[in-house]
């Protein structure tokens, strides 16, 4: 008999600090029990976040994801704050990170840091990480293991460590709590749950990762991963294909640079965009001024972006294009007026001209690249790249 209900095609609920948002067929805030409450922190920004209680632990919670220019994205946060919300006063929070990481660990709700810089998210090398995480495990022996799922190598890699240690797997995890985890089935149509497996694959925005406390933040070497001897590879790495950044939807985008009214000399600003790797957007202003195509536009009648990296030249920043940079992880903005809209949402603000910054950039990249090419070394690598494929 099928014992799996069906429900509305809608995520059943996010996990938050404050508890579980929850709609289930109607269902509001059951799940509210199982979580932790902390209390709301106000928008200043000024009062520091107290640290997450830790005493005698006795467990780990750890999470595994690789880096991209030395940061988490967005996922991989959230499967973070995944365990850091799951996890009580006697578990510690343990982070591995495949690749370099600037980012401030405590703030992410981590107790323990293992950086492995000498792995890079641009190689595939599935056995060499398979490895350091069997490695990771034996030396932390957590209850359980935290990886987004995505299809970037985390998703990849819980799946391959689940299949080598024999262990339980949920994938594309929507729903968690400290009893159960949940996730569609037949094609949205039902819904299935389950205890806490092993290894929790969590789907993208199944949990919010603004989190009111830290962690200890505490950084370990990882002397007891062999990296410098990595596993026998059974894959061939074809390396990486250049994409023409103009090829790219803007929806797509990681790095975006964005011309607006205050930007003049378009085939400068377009060089600037070709010589960072970057995809190339406009405000509404510089569409209708013919400047560019209409699937350029970026705001509330053009399109949504979601880039890591959103640099806007002379744009001042309307309601409606803010609104389609809402989701944007960082913003810079380039403008004369240090007082205009955008400043306000920018995380770093450029006053001064707009072509005069454009070529200033210009030139910066290209000397760099030249010292670098002197000192034989390769480019660094920029702008929005697509693996080329690998092969058995």
């Amino acid at each position: 008999m099928n014992t799996i209900k069906r429900i509305d095609p809608r995520r059943p609920f996010i996990i938050t600090a404050a508890g579980v948002k929850r709609i289930t067929l109607g269902e509001i805030g059951s799940s509210d029990a199982n979580v932790a409450h902390w209390p709301t922190l106000g928008h200043g920004g000024a009062a520091a976040k107290p640290r997450r209680t830790l005493t005698d632990p006795k467990h780990v919670l750890l999470v595994a994801a690789h880096s991209e220019r030395g940061a988490l994205d967005e996922h991989a946060r959230q499967a973070v704050a995944a365990a850091a919300l799951l996890a009580d006063t006697h578990t510690e929070v343990v982070l591995v990170v495949f690749g370099e990481l600037k980012d401030d660990a405590a703030a992410l709700g981590v107790d323990k840091l293992v950086e492995l810089a000498g792995f890079d998210r641009r190689v595939f090398a599935p056995e060499s990480e398979l490895q350091a995480l069997q490695a990771c495990v034996a030396a932390f022996a957590p209850k359980n293991v935290f990886l987004p799922d995505n299809a970037i190598g985390d998703g990849d890699l819980g799946r391959r460590y689940a299949a080598s240690a024999g262990a339980s797997i949920g994938a594309h995890i929507v729903e968690i709590n400290a009893q159960h985890v949940g996730a569609y089935a037949h094609a949205k149509r039902a819904f299935a749950t389950r205890s806490l497996p092993d290894v929790i694959l969590l789907a993208q925005n199944a949990v919010d990762a603004k989190l009111p406390f830290v962690g200890a933040g505490e950084r370990l070497l990882s002397d007891f991963i062999d990296v410098a001897a990595p596993a026998a590879q059974r894959t061939r790495d074809l390396g990486l294909e250049d994409l023409d950044a103009a090829q790219v939807a803007l929806e797509e985008a990681d790095f975006i640079v964005s011309a607006g009214n205050g930007v003049s000399d378009i085939p400068s600003f377009e060089r600037l965009a070709d010589v960072l790797g970057a995809a190339v957007a406009a405000s509404r202003v510089a569409v209708d001024n013919g400047h560019f195509k209409r699937d350029k536009q970026v705001g509330a009648t053009g399109k949504t972006v979601e880039a890591s990296v959103y640099i806007a030249f002379g744009i001042s920043g309307a309601v409606q294009h803010l609104q389609g940079i809402k989701d944007c992880r960082h913003v810079i903005a380039v403008n004369l007026d240090g007082s205009a809209p955008i400043a306000k949402r920018a995380d770093l603000t450029v006053v001064g001209d707009a072509q005069a910054t454009i070529a200033a950039l210009i030139e910066q990249v290209q000397s760099a690249r030249a010292a670098q090419a002197a000192r034989g070394q390769p480019p660094a690598a920029v702008g929005n790249r697509e693996p080329e494929g690998v092969a058995a």
